[in-house]
């Protein structure tokens, strides 16, 4: 089953940035768990997209206010949850910062 885990930290966790995962990703990817996943820059480098009434409308950074952003996503196929939660709290992120872990949607078989 195909898992995102999410990278989630507040202000503090960008001085971790170019901390790396601490042999993690090379765990990870021994174990072939690993199908992608990427950090992310500052949120303040973000546009966020919505279009109301067939209106575009942009915004410079992050649209939600909350105090944690996501800073990076890995996309990972285990067995089931239990496998994910466990590979989960072996991120250092999760020492510090949150890490949400959500079930990928997969279109049904032949649908792209």
């Amino acid at each position: 089953m195909k898992y995102l885990l999410m990278i989630c930290g507040d202000e503090s966790a960008e001085e971790h940035a170019n901390d790396g995962c601490g042999g993690w990703s090379e765990e990870m990817e021994q174990r072939g768990v690993v199908e992608g996943g990427a950090g992310l820059r500052p949120p303040g480098e973000a546009t966020t997209v919505r279009v109301r009434n067939d209106e575009l409308l942009l915004t410079d950074g992050p649209f939600a206010e909350t105090k944690e952003q996501i800073g990076g996503f890995v996309l990972i196929n285990c067995a089931d949850l239990d496998e994910a939660i466990e590979i989960a709290a072996k991120h250092p992120v999760a020492g510090y910062g949150t890490i949400e872990i959500r079930p990928v949607l997969e279109p049904p078989p032949g649908v792209v």
